[in-house]
C-alpha cells in the first residue's frame, strides 16, 4: 500500500487528521470562515505517495468542481500536477467518501459556467483571480463508477466478509446474507434457534481472540428478538462479533410496534448503525468493524433495511475497500515504573489477570513476569488459561467458587495486580478483600475507579503494559529478595484444600458424584488436547475451581450474563475454531432444556463435539431457595432421557449410572468425535449442593 505523505503545512495536517478521525463530523470548514470544505485524497505524481489536501466545497449536481486557485499564487498548486497524471481520487464530503475520476476542464462555456458555482461558494475565489495574470485551474471530479459494474448491497456485504477474512457465516433465516455469502465461499452454518447461533459465533470469535471475523446474521422482527440473550452475554463478556440483522424497509421501520434492532440492541452493542443509503455500505461496515476490534472488544451491529439490501452499489466502491487495521498502546512510561516499584516491594503481591491478556495473546508475557517475581497469579473467569493452571504459581479461578487456596492467598495479598481484567463486582467474579493496594491495567478507562480504588491506574493493552512491567523490574533489579519459598508454600495450600475433597473427587456413591465424572474427565482427557466449557448454574461452580487449563483459550469461561444453555453455542463455534481440538461443554439438565435441541445444529452439520449432560433430574443449586414451593408443587424437578434425545437427533450417545463406566465412555466419546459424530454423554448424577468456597468472595 502506497505511503501516505501529510502535508508541510501544520494547518492542513490537522485539519485533515481531525476530519478523517471524526468520520467527517469535526473539521469540515475553512477555518473560521464557516465555509465547508472536503478532503480530497490523490496520488503524488513524482513520489506515488498519497497525499491529502482540503478544498472548498464546490458542488455541480452530483459531482464537485476543484478550483486550483492558492490564494492567487503565481503558480499552480501541486495538487493540480498530481491529478494531471493520476485523475483518480478520493472524495471525503463530511460523512460521505466516494472514489471518483477529475477531468480538466478546458471548454470555455463550461468553465465560466463551473466558475460562476465556484464564486458563489467561495466568493474570495474572485479577488484572488485579480491578484494573477494565471487562470485558476478548474477540474471537475465526476463518479469514477458511472458507467462502472453494480452490485447489490448484500453482495457487497458478503464481499466485505470475505475481504475482513470471514471464514464461516452462523445465520437463521430468512436474509438474504445467507446466500450471498455462500456466494463468495463463507460457509453458513444455520442454527436451530437465534440466541445459539449468536453463541457459536460468540465461541468463535474466543477461540480466535477476534483475530479472525465473527459474524451472526438473522432476519427482522422475530429472528433479532430472539437473537437478544445471546447478544447481551457477548455484550458482557466483551466478546468481538458482527451483528447482520435485517430490517424492516425504510418506509415503515419506523412505524409501531415494528422491531427496530438499531433502537433495542443499543443497549447491548459497543455500535449499532443502519445502513440509510447503498452508498454507505463500506463506511458502515468499516466503521462497526474497526470498533469491534479496537480497545476494549465487543459485539457490534449493523442493521440491512429490506428494501437497502437489493440496492445496487458500484462495484468499484468495494474493490477500494481494504480491511480495518488494529492498534494498540502502552500505558504512561513514569506511571509504570511507580507502580512496578509497588509490585516488586510487596510482601504478598497476587496478579489478578483478565480476559485481556487473552485477546492481547499475551499468556507467554505473564508467565514471565509471574516467574520474575515468583508472585502467585489467578484469574478471572473469563481469563480462565490465561495462565496455566498447573503451573507452581497458579492460583486458579476467582468465580463463584474458588480453590482454597485463591481464598486464601487473595485474602493475604498485600498488593493485586490486575492486569486485562475490569475489577467489577458480581456475583460471578471474587471481589477484592477491602485493604489491598490496587494496581489496575485495563484498556477500558470505564474500568478504572469503577467499583474499586485504583492505587495505580494503568491504561494500555495488556501485552504491551505486561512487556513495559517486565523490563522496568528488571531494570530495578528484577526478582525481589525473600521469594524463595512462595512456590513451596503454595504447593502446601493447595494439597490441604484438594485432600479436604478427595473423597468426594473419587466418590463410588451412587447415583455418581458430578465430582467424580469432572475427576474422571481430567483423568481421561489431556487439557493440551482440549477445549471445555460449563454452563451456567452447578456445572459452573463444580466445575471451575477444579478443571485445570493449561493453554490459552482451552477453556471458555463466561457469565456476567447467565444465561443456562449458552454453552452450547460456544462449544460449537470453538470447534468450528479449532476443528483439531476435542471440544467439550458441560451442562446441567435445566441448561439442556433450554438450548439442547440445537445439538442437532452439531450434528447436521458436521461439528463433532461432545455435550456432557449431568442429569440429576432436578434443579439442584434451587434447592435452598424453593422449599415450600416443592414441597407442595414439586418445582424443582425436571426430567428427561437426555441420550435418547442425543440419539434421535442423530448423534452418537451413551447413558452412564455407573462411577466404574465413566472414563471407558469418555474414551468412547472422543472415538466418536474422532470419527466425525456429534456425541452426548449424559451421567445420572446425585443431587450434589456442595461447592468449593461458594460465595466466600462476594
Amino acid at each position: 500500500m502506497p505511503e501516505y505523505i501529510p502535508s508541510p503545512r501544520q494547518w492542513v495536517r490537522d485539519q485533515v487528521e481531525l476530519y478523517e478521525r471524526s468520520g467527517g463530523t469535526q473539521g469540515t470548514t475553512l477555518r473560521d470562515t464557516g465555509l465547508p470544505v472536503i478532503i480530497v485524497t490523490h496520488t503524488g505524481s513524482k513520489t506515488g505517495a498519497i497525499r491529502k489536501t482540503p478544498l472548498m466545497r464546490v458542488k455541480d449536481g452530483a459531482n464537485y468542481v476543484l478550483i486550483g486557485s492558492v490564494g492567487g499564487a503565481p503558480t499552480h498548486p501541486v495538487w493540480v500536477y498530481n491529478l494531471r497524471a493520476n485523475p483518480a481520487v478520493e472524495i471525503r464530503d463530511h460523512t460521505e467518501v466516494q472514489a471518483m475520476r477529475v477531468r480538466e476542464v478546458n471548454d470555455e462555456a463550461e468553465r465560466a459556467r463551473l466558475w460562476k458555482l465556484a464564486v458563489a461558494a467561495y466568493p474570495p475565489y474572485e479577488e484572488y483571480q485579480t491578484r494573477t495574470t494565471r487562470r485558476s485551474r478548474c477540474s471537475s471530479p465526476s463518479r469514477e463508477t458511472e458507467g462502472a459494474p453494480t452490485v447489490k448491497v448484500v453482495d457487497a456485504i458478503a464481499r466485505i466478509l470475505k475481504i475482513e477474512g470471514a471464514e464461516f457465516l452462523s445465520a437463521y433465516p430468512t436474509t438474504p446474507v445467507i446466500e450471498a455469502a455462500a456466494k463468495v465461499e463463507i460457509r453458513p452454518v444455520l442454527c436451530r434457534q437465534e440466541r445459539v447461533g449468536v453463541g457459536i459465533a460468540d465461541g468463535y470469535a474466543r477461540v480466535k481472540n477476534g483475530k479472525t471475523l465473527a459474524v451472526f446474521c438473522m432476519q427482522y422482527g422475530p429472528g433479532a428478538e430472539n437473537a437478544f440473550p445471546g447478544v447481551a452475554t457477548a455484550y458482557s463478556d466483551s466478546t468481538p462479533m458482527l451483528l447482520l440483522p435485517l430490517g424492516h424497509q425504510r418506509d415503515r421501520a419506523q412505524v409501531f410496534p415494528l422491531f427496530s434492532s438499531a433502537r433495542t440492541y443499543a443497549s447491548v452493542t459497543k455500535s449499532v448503525e443502519t445502513i440509510t443509503a447503498s452508498s454507505q455500505v463500506a463506511d458502515v461496515m468499516r466503521r462497526a468493524i474497526s470498533l469491534m476490534r479496537m480497545g476494549r472488544p465487543g459485539p457490534v451491529m449493523v442493521e440491512i433495511p429490506a428494501d437497502v439490501a437489493n440496492e445496487e452499489v458500484p462495484e468499484p466502491l468495494i474493490d477500494a475497500y481494504r480491511s480495518v487495521r488494529v492498534t494498540s498502546a502502552g500505558a504512561n512510561a513514569r506511571d509504570v515504573e511507580t507502580a512496578a516499584r509497588v509490585l516488586r516491594e510487596a510482601r504478598r503481591p497476587v496478579i489478578h489477570a483478565g480476559q485481556g491478556v487473552l485477546y492481547a495473546e499475551a499468556s507467554d508475557d505473564l508467565l514471565e513476569l509471574a516467574e520474575l517475581l515468583q508472585a502467585p497469579v489467578m484469574t478471572t473467569m473469563e481469563g480462565k488459561s490465561a495462565f496455566p493452571e498447573d503451573h507452581p504459581l497458579a492460583l486458579g479461578t476467582g468465580g463463584p467458587a474458588v480453590t482454597g487456596h485463591t481464598l486464601q492467598y487473595l485474602r493475604e495479598a498485600d498488593v493485586v495486580f490486575g492486569i486485562g481484567c475490569s475489577f467489577t463486582r458480581h456475583g460471578m467474579a471474587a471481589s477484592i478483600p477491602a485493604g489491598k493496594t490496587l494496581i489496575h491495567a485495563t484498556n477500558d478507562e470505564r474500568d478504572l475507579n469503577k467499583n474499586y480504588v485504583a492505587d495505580y491506574p494503568l491504561l494500555g493493552d495488556a501485552r504491551l503494559v505486561l512487556r513495559q512491567f517486565i523490563e522496568t523490574v528488571k531494570s530495578q533489579g528484577g526478582r525481589p529478595a525473600g521469594r524463595e519459598g512462595v512456590r513451596a508454600e503454595l504447593e502446601r495450600v493447595r494439597a490441604a484444600w484438594l485432600s479436604e475433597w478427595m473423597a468426594i473427587l473419587g466418590s463410588g456413591e451412587v447415583p455418581m458424584s458430578p465430582y467424580r465424572v469432572i475427576a474422571e474427565f481430567m483423568r481421561t482427557v489431556d487439557p493440551r488436547d482440549a477445549i471445555v466449557t460449563h454452563d451456567s448454574g452447578s456445572p459452573r461452580d463444580q466445575l471451575l475451581p477444579f478443571y485445570r487449563a493449561v493453554l490459552p483459550r482451552s477453556y471458555l469461561g463466561w457469565g456476567k450474563s447467565h444465561a443456562l444453555g449458552t454453552g452450547l453455542g460456544l462449544i460449537i463455534g470453538a470447534k468450528l475454531a479449532a476443528p483439531d481440538k476435542f471440544c467439550v461443554n458441560f451442562m446441567g439438565d435445566a441448561a439442556f432444556g433450554m438450548t439442547g435441541l440445537d445439538f442437532e445444529t452439531a450434528v447436521r452439520c458436521g461439528i463433532p463435539i461432545l455435550t456432557v449432560v449431568l442429569n440429576n433430574s432436578a434443579m439442584a443449586i434451587e434447592i435452598p431457595h424453593l422449599v415450600v414451593s416443592h414441597d407442595k408443587y414439586g418445582t424443582r424437578d425436571i426430567g428427561g432421557r437426555y441420550a435418547d434425545l442425543g440419539r434421535a437427533m442423530g448423534g452418537w450417545s451413551e447413558r452412564v449410572e455407573r462411577p466404574e463406566d465413566i472414563a471407558g465412555a469418555f474414551g468412547r466419546a472422543r472415538k466418536a468425535t474422532e470419527s466425525g459424530q456429534a456425541a452426548l454423554l449424559e451421567f445420572i448424577t446425585s443431587q450434589e449442593t456442595r461447592f468449593s468456597n461458594r460465595g466466600a468472595l462476594r
